[in-house]
């Protein structure tokens, strides 16, 4: 595995602390996950679809989970009652947890399950205050703001 040696970067930067914990995370857990497998989607400009193979399990088996950045994707198989013999046994269903860091302002829209496929939607959510506008151009002086009005803004 290669290592990458952030810390001159990190050393005339400042506040861009969650990068670095971005890019050891992804660095230690690229080569130990691999099950399930998983594709991720990109719809249009702002929606994306994470499609992951989850043969075995049912809706009460997985667990989904978004809390700030991340969206965690948790499957326990529920215990069998009565044991059964296996000739041969290719369907793992054995527990898992996949985490995904997600940019900002993504939220999860919503989940299906279909033919052993969990179909998760995401889209990107901007706020009116965050998006590009158009200023229009008016005619005469720029208005002053007083300090008054500053301050009750």
């Amino acid at each position: 595995m290669t290592t990458l040696d952030f810390s001159p970067l990190f050393r005339s930067t400042i506040g861009f602390d969650r990068l670095s914990r971005l890019m050891d995370a992804t660095m230690a857990t690229q080569e130990a996950q691999a099950y399930p497998p998983y594709n991720i989607e990109k719809l249009s400009e702002d929606a994306y679809r994470l499609t992951m193979a989850v043969a075995g399990f049912g809706e009460g088996d997985l667990e989904i989970t978004q809390k700030q950045s991340a969206l965690v994707v948790a499957g326990r198989a529920a215990k069998e009652e009565a044991p059964r013999q296996f000739l041969h046994r290719g369907i793992a269903r054995r527990a898992f947890e996949r985490r995904f860091e997600l940019a900002d302002h993504m939220v999860v829209d919503g989940a299906s399950l279909e033919n052993g496929l969990l179909h998760i939607a995401l889209k990107r959510v901007v706020p009116e205050s965050l998006k590009p506008r158009q200023i229009a151009i008016g005619g005469g002086q720029p208005r002053v703001i007083e300090a008054q009005e500053a301050r009750a803004a």
